[in-house]
């Protein structure tokens, strides 16, 4: 597993907690300050928890950039004159002692006649009223608030294929945020299997206990197969989140975009990095969207149809891209191009690069932890730009989508998703953001935007149902 690249600022994501005892007086808590300060931390906390008649007892909470830079601050602290450094928590690892989920009851057991009608006797004839008419569990189980979270660890956030423990974490964070902002029931499901067959297998025969599953970080191509599979062969909805909730946001975050650039998707030239699941569900999103004007490049250049060696999913695009036949480089077909969307790799292109895009261009350098471009040097000539992080202006972030949609999918019993709902969510999405509070740098809302999640699930809710004209590809019925 690779460690991600420092950060310019303090993160919370590496605060830590440090115990220090110090001696009494009012010189040792500004000596703590300026010592974190130098070595370029930031203090956010500072409780005295305990003091005697020569030393005090500090709890200092610090952000850092880095693990590595959490031990440089905790070091500097170290050396200062008459101050011994004690225990040093991490208060992200503290968050996920023993796991972030719990389950609890609806109903509280305190008599014999609760536990009656909780179990048995009582239960049986909830039983067999399924048995009798099996659509009854949605309404008398937890099958109509419930959706599987299904990973087998190939594909973590940016740390690659770390497999199904390590993964855990992660899946148990998306539930929660399931949880937080759509008050759906989700549970992690990590499986020690990559055998497309198996997995699809597996994830069939769980499917009677939930109302929808929801994919997450599978590698590609084997995504594509499992997703497309499970789709023929269940009635409820699979979501592949790396595809279909990375795709709203991104058509989301383009659309208000082009607002602020006063720019129509249907003439705007767009330049796109990175060709993998979520790639190609962008693209195909953008496209049914009504983009016209799309060039995709992956790490063997731009993809045109006289491209040697692809493979399905890239004819796909060859077919439905390009359409001057364009042969250059990533850098070269960005001259005089609109948009930027990178989902690809760090440092694929430069401020040189944006210089050559059309005025008022929007770049979405969108690789985590480390961006295509440094949304800095973008600024210098791009009008909007953004990322996938949460340390910069306009972050595009799945967390924007998956709740509400998975709310407006259960609520409506949907049994699918069709291409229509998933622009039906992004307009939702975006419109979020009215125009008295449009700009520059505020082209998406907060996650903690309280009409955020209704908005988008009362747009799926109604979108539900619903079919659009899918483009054909064997490999990705849905989009």
């Amino acid at each position: 597993m690779t460690t991600p690249a420092r950060a310019k600022t303090p993160s919370v994501a590496y605060s830590i907690t440090v115990r220090i005892l110090a001696p009494a007086g009012g010189a040792a808590v500004s000596q703590l300050t300026r010592t974190v300060e130098a070595a370029g931390g930031a203090i956010t906390a500072l409780d005295v928890s305990d003091s005697g008649q020569n030393q005090v007892q500090i709890d200092v909470t610090i952000g850092a950039s880095s693990t590595e830079h959490s031990a440089e601050v905790v070091e500097a602290l170290g050396q200062i004159p008459g101050v011994k450094v004690g225990r040093v928590s991490d208060r992200t690892f503290l968050m996920h002692l023993g796991g972030k989920l719990e389950t609890a009851p609806r109903h509280q057991i305190r008599t014999r006649d609760d536990l009656s009608m909780i179990y048995t006797p009582g239960v049986a004839r909830v039983s067999m009223a399924i048995a009798e008419n099996p659509e009854d569990a949605r309404r008398l189980s937890i099958k109509r608030n419930s959706v599987a979270v299904v990973t087998d660890g190939t594909a973590v956030l940016g740390l690659g294929d770390i497999g199904p423990l390590a993964a855990m974490p992660v899946m148990e964070g998306k539930a929660v945020l399931f949880k937080r902002f759509a008050d759906i029931d989700a549970w992690p499901l990590c499986l020690d299997t990559t055998d497309v067959d198996e997995i699809v297998r597996v994830v069939r025969a769980v499917a009677p206990g939930f109302a929808g599953i929801n994919l997450e970080d599978i590698s590609a191509p084997r995504c594509f197969e499992i997703e497309a599979r499970l789709r023929q062969l269940l009635d409820i909805p699979v979501f592949h989140d790396d595809q279909h909730g990375t795709a709203i946001v991104v058509l989301a975050a383009l659309y208000n975009a082009l607002r602020v650039v006063e720019k129509e998707l249907p003439t705007a030239r767009i330049v796109m990095s990175g060709a993998g699941a979520a790639g190609t569900a962008i693209l195909k999103v953008l496209i049914s969207a009504g983009a016209r004007h799309v060039v995709v490049a992956d790490i063997e250049g731009v993809v045109h149809r006289d491209r040697a060696g692809m493979n399905d999913n890239l004819r796909w695009i060859a077919e439905h891209t390009n359409p001057e036949g364009f042969t250059g480089t990533l850098r070269e077909a960005l001259a005089g191009s609109d948009v930027f969307i990178g989902v690809s790799a760090p440092g694929v292109i430069d401020a040189a690069d944006v210089a050559t895009m059309a005025e008022r261009s929007v770049v979405f350098a969108l690789a985590n932890p480390t961006p295509e471009i440094d949304p800095a040097e973008a600024a210098l000539h791009a009008e909007v730009v953004a990322t996938g992080r949460s340390d910069f202006p306009n972050q595009i972030n799945n967390v924007l989508a998956f709740p509400g949609v998975f709310r407006g999918l259960l609520d409506a019993r949907s049994h699918d998703i069709s291409m229509g709902l998933l622009i039906a969510a992004a307009r939702a999405l975006a419109s979020v953001v009215g125009d008295e509070q449009l700009n520059a740098s505020y082209i998406m809302p907060s996650v903690f935007h309280p009409e955020v999640h209704d908005r988008v699930a009362a747009a799926v809710r109604e979108a539900a149902g619903g079919s659009a004209e899918l483009p054909e590809v064997a490999t990705d019925p849905l989009l």
